[in-house]
């Protein structure tokens, strides 16, 4: 919450000033989505959580826009979520809730025909993969993650974290780089210990009307003292940068919609093996009528420190109206480690939006 204020306030700072070096239309804007769901999973009944076998949550994810001037805006993402409500919450203790600031940045772009420049400054999400760009329930087809992502032990947290970046488009090209104070496989809040800087960046290129390829790629270190990650006698984590390289693509043709992500991570250590995992998934989305469709992603993470896992998730989905979806979903984890192999998953899930705008002269 420190944070949070603290950002704001700059933006409080820094806003009117720009207001009044510029002469232009400005507005407010609130994007809201709300999600309810239930789950039934094996997973809730084992160790640690040792609890009931099904599980009902909430999440909230609030999208404030301020629109300062044409080329000027203020935008921020906060979410809100009762525990257990992410998969990866299930092997976990513990019950609550919990509101965590995913971003909250100063924008500054221009576009022209030839093409667009954004430069941001604040909190940001990684500019590593293509995933963190659908997180939102609504926009996600699936009810569970690609099995690289998550917010807590993933190798891509979809935490915020504090820096700049800068995103360019010409023609068929894109590109994006960023800078910032900690590893997107560890967002460090600015007042942590144990910040250092990371670099990422990516690119695209549109090959035609909804194909695009593009590859992205992150370094820096990751470690802090206070991790359990973090072994006796180990290196300082300045001295141990660990590096990810990615490939995505998308393909979006009349009903069709395929895309998929394939990703090398290398978190080096000298006490112990270095860690290294490569991991990726497909998924495939058809759409029956304007209120129906089908969904499948394939995943599957290979590490030799921490073993293979695959993961089948399959969901349908139905809209009663434009602003509301219903998913129901069912997964299976298969592990190639540990005493519990297999983890089954029924999700049904409630997604609703609204927008409200205000202008501003």
């Amino acid at each position: 919450m420190r944070k949070a204020l603290q950002l704001w306030l700059v933006f409080g700072v820094l806003c009117p000033w720009i207001v009044t070096a510029q002469e232009a239309n400005s507005g407010l804007d609130l994007r809201e989505t709300l999600s309810g769901q239930f789950a039934a999973s094996n997973v809730l009944t084992e160790a640690p959580r040792s609890g009931a076998p099904a599980s009902v949550g909430f999440r909230s994810v609030s999208y404030p826009t301020w629109k300062i001037s044409s080329n000027w805006t203020a935008t921020g993402v906060w979410q809100f979520t009762t525990r257990p409500y992410f998969y990866e919450d299930f092997s976990t203790a513990g019950y609550g809730a919990n509101g965590d600031l995913l971003q909250a940045s100063l924008n500054y772009s221009r576009a022209s025909e030839q093409g667009s420049i954004l430069i941001r400054a604040g909190q940001l999400q990684t500019v590593f993969g293509s995933f963190p760009l659908f997180y939102d329930d609504m926009d996600n087809a699936l009810v569970d993650l690609p099995i690289e992502y998550g917010y807590y032990g993933a190798p891509v947290s979809l935490y915020g974290i504090d820096g700049a970046q800068m995103d360019g488009t010409r023609g068929k090209w894109d590109g994006r780089v960023q800078f910032a104070n900690s590893s997107p496989a560890n967002p460090r809040s600015l007042f942590a210990r144990d910040q250092y800087g990371n670099w990422a960046g990516g690119g695209g290129y549109t090959i035609r009307q909804g194909l695009r390829v593009g590859v992205s790629a992150y370094r820096g270190p990751y470690l802090n003292r206070q991790s359990w990650y973090f072994p006796w006698g180990e290196e300082s984590p300045s001295k141990l940068p660990a590096h990810a390289l990615g490939l995505d693509g998308r393909w979006a043709y009349g009903h069709w919609t395929v895309q998929g992500e394939w990703q090398g991570f290398v978190l080096p250590y000298t006490v112990i093996p270095t860690y290294r995992e490569k991991a990726g998934y497909g998924e495939l989305k058809r759409v029956l009528s304007p209120r129906w469709y089908v969904a499948a992603r394939n995943g599957n993470s290979r590490s030799k420190a921490s073993g293979n896992v695959e993961c089948i998730e399959a969901a349908a989905g139905f809209r009663p109206g434009r602003l509301e979806l219903i998913k129901i979903s069912y997964e299976l984890e298969h592990y190639s480690t540990g005493s519990v192999r297999n983890e089954n998953t029924l999700g049904i899930q409630f997604v609703t939006s609204f927008d409200v705008a205000k202008a501003l002269h």
